[in-house]
């Protein structure tokens, strides 16, 4: 998850005030303390630190936390309001029928996000998506969006042999005029200089680009400020695309710096494949960082050829307790098409069924481990024993775990597993408050799901 040492900074500053219904001075000066380290260990500068931190304690001090809420979970409110603000709005962008241009710095990822970015518009909107590839000072960058793009639909022009970026944006466009949406990737520089600043007018004049979006590093950390204030000023940035944001200490400088100059952040990069790209939402991002989960974000992962009706059909049976090892193949397929664990679990409230939310990433990676293995031995099961799991005895044990090549003890831990998992979700079925909103996210789309049914 992006800025994970963040959130962990966050949870441990707020959970000073746990089971606290009154206002303590020296527990508030404690947790102002910690909260203030913690967001200056994620890069935010000095003023929006203290200004967050200032308008928390204010607000606690003033505002009284509504019936049967804590403290804690008042802060945690008062708090994600704060850093939404910070953040600002989302920028609203109709890509049919756009021309984008991509500009920024020597080396920060430019050509990698044009491809993430092409691809997530042709599924997310199903667009058909062309991209030009202007940069005619890196050697290799054509092939690299080639490869990039490899199996997709979307088109990838370039003239490897021309020198002339001009020349090849002007024949990319009559190329690819009957594409909905074309995506230029311009070449970089150390610094915005003279030569940038003009080429980057010409392509601007010439794509008549409806956007221009600035590509920076979230390493570079608080110098994203005044990188991305001389691009807005200079090149007429519409947007920004903040990349490597999962791999940084520096992100939370980053993503501010880049607030602070107005221009709006419009997507982030979240590793190193072709998928790893999110739209920024501040609300939805800072709600999954203070650990309240995104469920729309999640479903947003779903894959195109993901069966709609089926994915409900199971999630019916797994709320009711009522599923067998079949249905929770089904589910671990489903799950290895949207991602990881660690990127499942990020979308997820961090109080989700006992804590699962919030485990660790050393928690997280024995977890997929686990559900591999669990994978292959259903597959040296017979649908009988897939059916009917708390049948299976001594033989079919030794069976089964010979045909998948793993020990005994581990075709037991995976009957356990199911069985846990099975009266755990039974249990769950008897939060009438939690079962309303299931149904009702189900039924009309709604996913608005109040973190108090997770015991938040």
């Amino acid at each position: 998850m992006a800025l994970e040492n963040l959130s962990k900074g966050i949870f441990r500053s707020l959970g000073l005030l746990k089971n606290k219904r009154k206002l303590d001075e020296d527990e508030l000066k404690e947790m102002t303390r910690s909260l203030r380290r913690a967001l200056q260990e994620a890069d935010f500068n000095i003023r929006q630190t203290k200004e967050i931190v200032d308008r928390l304690e204010q607000k606690l001090r003033e505002e009284e936390p509504r019936p049967g809420i804590t403290l804690q979970t008042h802060a945690l409110n008062i708090l994600y309001l704060e850093l939404v603000r910070i953040l600002g709005p989302p920028h609203e962008f109709q890509p049919r029928g756009a021309t984008l241009l991509l500009v920024g710095l020597y080396g920060q990822g430019k050509t990698t996000t044009t491809a993430k970015l092409a691809e997530w518009y042709r599924k997310k909107h199903s667009l058909k998506v062309a991209v030009i590839e202007a940069d005619v000072h890196r050697p290799g960058a054509y092939a690299q969006l080639q490869q990039l793009l490899e199996g997709s639909s979307v088109e990838v022009y370039g003239e490897p042999e021309t020198k002339d970026a001009v020349t090849i944006v002007r024949n990319g466009l009559e190329r690819c005029k009957a594409a909905d949406l074309i995506i230029v990737d311009t070449a970089g520089r150390h610094q915005l200089d003279d030569e940038l600043v003009v080429e980057l007018e010409h392509l601007s004049d010439l794509t008549r680009a409806s956007e221009r979006w600035l590509v920076i590093d979230a390493q570079v950390g608080q110098a994203a400020g005044p990188v991305a204030a001389s691009f807005h000023g200079l090149a007429g940035v519409t947007g920004i695309v903040i990349t490597k944001l999962d791999g940084t200490a520096r992100g939370g400088g980053a993503l501010s710096a880049v607030a602070a100059t107005g221009a709006p952040i419009v997507h982030i990069g979240v590793g190193e494949k072709i998928q790893d790209i999110e739209k920024f939402e501040s609300n939805r991002f800072i709600s999954r960082l203070l650990g309240m989960g995104d469920i729309q974000g999640l479903i947003d992962l779903a894959p195109e050829d993901l069966d709609e009706e089926e994915a409900l059909r199971l999630t019916q049976r797994l709320m009711s307790g009522r599923f067998t090892l079949n249905d929770m193949y089904k589910q671990m397929e489903m799950m290895s098409k949207v991602g990881t664990i660690d990127k499942l679990m990020s979308f997820l409230p961090g109080s989700f069924l006992g804590g699962m939310g919030a485990m660790s990433k050393a928690q997280k990676e024995g977890m997929q481990k686990n559900l591999d293995r669990y994978r292959t031995i259903m597959d040296s099961m017979t649908n009988w024993e897939k059916n009917e799991p708390a049948k299976i005895k001594v033989d079919r044990i030794r069976r089964i775990a010979r045909g998948s090549g793993v020990r005994e003890k581990d075709v037991r831990e995976l009957i356990g597993q199911w069985n846990r998992s099975r009266k755990m979700m039974k249990g769950m079925g008897g939060n009438r408050q939690l079962n309303k909103q299931m149904r009702k996210m189900m039924k009309d789309g709604d996913f608005d799901i109040d973190p108090s049914s997770f015991g938040m």
